[in-house]
């Protein structure tokens, strides 16, 4: 089979790493990759959401599959002009229509939706210019901290939480005047819930789903969980707070009744629910959707799938899923990135990487790409994020001591990691 994997992150290095182990694939492409993805397929010079010219690439290349990875194509409704298209609607795309896309897309969807099926979530209000002064009083009736979130997509950054009202009443005027631009046109006020994260990929079909093991993400770019919100700075999984408990209530009332009411409101899910979810005191409540693998958590993930991962998908296509056994290496993965230091608000890029071959041979450790480029000096740093450094061990406290002895293999000029990743182990 010829696929044709769209996105340029390290979750899409992941992702092309695994899919490239598949028997079933001939030939892989990235659209548009990364100087990682290079390594396991051949890139494209194609961006993510430009339809016209995936369809071209598509049709002459004789492409059999299309996996998304990042979540604009799909908001945008890739499924659905494929599905459209007289020469590539027979051609399955692994991820949601833009109808099942806006579990992530909006905000405001997946909070109205999660409250009209009693999927436990925190309580919310939706404002726009229009109802800011409902907003400022909804404000002052709930504690803090205060969580603001912009509607649309953000790139994982459209989240405040802030310590006291005054801020609170303050950046949620100046997020509605267009701080995230038309996507916080509308914010989403919502109850601040104390407890643990935890990030869970849920595969499936429209009907069935199969779980695939959590992960914790750390978001903020200081270490202590301080600072600014990022596309994520490390992971670790399995979570050894996803209790058997936890588990079944998440079950029943979660990850069922989510992929049942999609389908009941007519719009079918097929491919990866992302759950964000935290784990209060009063039993485990939804945080966010996303309708695609998370990034760093597939870092972490992919790495102790044993399944051959084309198989899963052309499950989740046929609608087969039940009859796949879903397997996974009982051990541990850790994932740091290493990023631009100045990131996630101004930082310099074009730096030379070095120590990238002392992964070569190395069983269990893994340096996946995101923001790096193939320059004629070698590979440079591209982006905020720059690297994710995996490595596994037979737990967590293992896996975490090798990815932290790994990351000092890779040097560049402005290198900047956090180095508490995976404390929360210690507190288990």
């Amino acid at each position: 089979m010829k696929l044709l994997l769209l996105g340029s992150g390290g979750r899409e290095h992941a992702l092309a790493w695994k899919i490239a182990q598949s028997p079933k694939i001939e030939k892989l492409y990235i659209a548009p990759g990364n100087a990682g993805t290079s390594n396991v397929g051949e890139n494209v010079a194609i961006k993510a959401d430009d339809f016209t010219a995936i369809r071209e690439f598509v049709v002459k290349n004789n492409i059999d599959m299309v996996v998304v990875g990042p979540e604009d194509p799909l908001v945008k409704g890739i499924y659905d002009y494929f599905k459209k298209d007289e020469a590539l609607k027979n051609i399955p795309v692994i991820g949601p229509s833009k109808a099942g896309a806006v579990l992530e897309g909006s905000k405001e969807f997946a909070k109205g939706f999660m409250q009209r099926h009693n999927i436990p979530t925190a309580g919310y209000k939706s404002i726009t210019a229009a109802n800011l002064e409902e907003g400022l009083a909804f404000l002052e009736t709930l504690e803090a901290p205060y969580v603001l979130k912009a509607d649309g997509l953000c790139a994982g950054k459209g989240v405040l939480i802030l310590p006291t009202l005054e801020e609170a009443k303050k950046e949620l005027k100046e997020m509605l005047s267009g701080m995230f631009g038309d996507a916080s046109a509308t914010v989403v006020i919502e109850e601040f819930l104390s407890g643990i994260e935890c990030s869970v990929f849920v595969l499936t079909d429209g009907k069935n789903y199969k779980i695939l093991p959590e992960a914790k993400d750390y978001k903020r770019i200081g270490e202590g969980d301080k600072g600014l919100n990022t596309g994520g700075m490390g992971t670790f999984s399995p979570s050894p707070f996803y209790t058997e408990e936890v588990d079944a209530f998440c079950k029943k009332y979660i990850y069922q009744a989510t992929v049942d009411a999609m389908a009941a409101e007519g719009r079918p899910f097929k491919g990866v629910i992302f759950f964000g979810l935290m784990l209060t005191p009063n039993g485990p409540k939804v945080l966010e959707y996303n309708a695609r693998f998370g990034d760093p958590e597939a870092q972490v993930v992919l790495p102790r799938m044993k399944n051959d991962i084309i198989e899963v998908m052309e499950a989740c296509v046929d609608g087969t899923l039940d009859q796949i056994d879903l397997q996974f290496e009982d051990n541990a993965a850790v994932c740091v990135v290493l990023a631009s230091d100045g990131y996630p608000v101004s930082y310099e890029k074009g730096f030379v990487i070095s120590g990238l071959e002392n992964f070569d041979g190395k069983d269990g450790y893994y340096c996946f790409h995101a923001g790096t480029k193939l320059t004629d000096k070698g590979i440079v740093t591209n982006g905020g994020r720059v690297l994710g450094v995996t490595a596994k061990g037979a737990d967590l406290k293992e896996a975490r001591a090798n990815a932290y002895a790994a990351t000092e293999w890779i040097s560049f000029e402005n290198k900047y990691m956090r180095h508490d990743i995976g404390k929360a182990i210690d507190e288990a």
